[in-house]
């Protein structure tokens, strides 16, 4: 019985070797190994070395033109000592083996004029897919093919994810939600998607029954007795939080898991599929989290009292008193942009909210912020570049709001998909407070009332005086970075390229 263990982004999927064989210019040929669907690449590597092990990670294609190997002799002459050139090589080919490595590339001249019959011999009998690189194909091209088509493997299952984490929110806002969740899930993955109940009986389900159903329901309820234990429930997480997993395969290999819903309220979903791709995880996980909220809603009244923290603040409530019936006396504010300059739409925004595990989504016109509470951190999500606040209770929350849209700024302009605003403590905590503030404010006096000035500089500095970057976190050309610095060091009367003076300055503004 294994965890398949948290949501999180899908791994780069390996591509079947012999889709690297149908690439007709390079010209690869099989001589030896394995052939059919079975053997996949993870990456390439091309080296030397007599004994690749420790160079290798698995799944590799390796390279090489045998300059260690011995030349054309027979299997039975000897190079040195007593041990043959078909020892030294069977050898060679078991450590690759034993690394991990998925299959060997062997380039015909300069070193060999042809592939020694001895390699072909041990790649044969420890079962490693031999390729014959002709003359003019260079490795480099071959390691480029290899990663082109990983790349295009990896884009795939990025849009499959997202794709399938839309239709899932959309069939979350239909009228009957949890069976069209189970729908869209089970076609997604291919196979069957079951709700049990409290005592683990089938409360929905969706997809063909199979041979598997016995073998899920079991799986299910073993998950069940896990929640139901005293000091599960103590550390349960709320309803939206990542789900407990568990998952097995049948001997018929089909993939099961299972995913506790909701804070032991004994709801658990079931998922059989023949296979298990490795975006699969990550879809069952949004599905998990949506079905945590809809049964949720049911079992304890959260929609009820989310209407009703709106309803009081709209009505003046402070914020500190309405927090607690959103169920977090800490919060995290997280602001969030497609990837590739897409504008956000409701679907993706509810997908966005399924995925942090939280409802409380509000979609702008190219940001969407997301109000999630401090003891559910936030993980990258797929197509989304996000920026997260640093912890606060809800009399905080709009400088909070503030913090993450600075650090959805660095996170666009670093090219990354989370950014974090620092919350550790640090030499300004050695100072007191309002002293603190009134240097800064004496500090940055010169640039009171100029927003946009005070703000390039905060995002120039964050960014280490890169101007390039600045002009993306801030959406404007470089050259107005450049100016606005520049008019920031004249009114200041400072030279922003000393490390001294720039160290002062982030402090006055961290205060501002």
């Amino acid at each position: 019985m294994t965890s398949p263990g948290p949501p999180a982004v899908p791994p780069t999927p390996p591509v079947p070797l012999a889709a690297l064989l149908a690439r007709k210019d390079l010209g690869l040929r099989q001589i030896a190994g394995p052939v059919g669907a079975g053997p996949v690449l993870h990456g390439a590597h091309s080296s030397e070395m007599a004994d690749p092990y420790p160079y290798l990670l698995g799944g590799d294609l390796l390279l090489t033109a045998g300059v260690h190997l011995p030349g054309t002799a027979g299997p039975g002459t000897a190079t040195q000592g007593t041990a043959g050139p078909g020892t030294h090589v069977d050898e060679y080919v078991s450590r690759v083996v034993a690394a991990g490595g998925a299959a060997l590339g062997f380039g015909v001249a300069p070193v060999h004029d042809t592939v020694p019959p001895a390699l072909v011999a041990a790649c044969e009998a420890h079962g490693l897919p031999l390729l014959e690189v002709p003359p003019q194909t260079t490795f480099a091209a071959v390691a480029r093919a290899v990663w082109q088509l990983i790349e295009r493997a990896r884009t795939a299952e990025l849009r499959r994810v997202t794709e399938a984490q839309q239709s899932l929110a959309a069939a979350a806002s239909r009228p009957d939600p949890v069976p069209s969740v189970l729908r869209q899930l089970a076609r997604r993955v291919g196979g069957r998607a079951v709700l049990y109940g409290p005592q683990g009986a089938e409360i929905a389900g969706a997809g063909s029954p199979s041979e598997a159903d016995d073998p899920l329901a079991a799986l299910a309820r073993l998950l069940l007795s896990r929640a139901a234990t005293p000091a599960a429930q103590a550390a349960a997480p709320s309803s939206a939080a990542p789900p407990a997993t568990a998952g097995d395969t049948t001997p018929a290999g089909v993939h099961l898991s299972a995913y506790a819903l909701g804070a032991g309220r004994g709801f658990v979903l079931g998922v059989a599929a023949p296979r298990r791709g490795p975006g699969d995880h990550t879809i069952a996980s949004v599905a998990a989290v949506l079905l945590s909220l809809l049964t949720g809603e049911q079992q304890s009244g959260s929609g009820a009292s989310r209407s009703s923290a709106l309803v009081r603040l709209l009505l003046g409530g402070a914020p500190e008193e309405v927090a607690p019936l959103l169920g977090g006396e800490r919060w995290l504010v997280v602001h969030g942009r497609p990837q590739g300059g897409r504008t956000p739409d409701p679907v993706a925004a509810s997908a966005l909210g399924a995925g942090l595990g939280s409802p409380l989504v509000d979609l702008g016109e190219d940001v969407v912020r997301v109000l999630v509470p401090a003891g559910r951190p936030p993980r990258p999500q797929p197509g989304w570049v996000l920026g997260v606040s640093a912890d606060t209770a809800p009399a905080g929350w709009p400088a909070a709001d503030a913090q993450a849209a600075r650090a959805l700024g660095r996170a666009l302009a670093a090219r990354t998909a989370l950014v974090r605003h620092g919350s550790g403590a640090g030499l300004l905590d050695l100072v007191p407070a309002d002293e603190a503030r009134d240097h800064a404010r004496a500090q940055l006096a010169p640039l009171a009332g100029r927003a946009a000035l005070v703000e390039t500089l905060h995002a120039w500095l964050s960014l280490h005086g890169s101007w390039d970057r600045t002009a993306v976190a801030l959406a404007v050309h470089r050259n107005t970075v450049r100016q606005r610095i520049a008019r920031c060091a004249a009114l200041l009367d400072a030279d922003l390229d000393d490390p001294d003076v720039r160290m002062e300055l982030w402090f006055a503004l961290k205060q501002d």
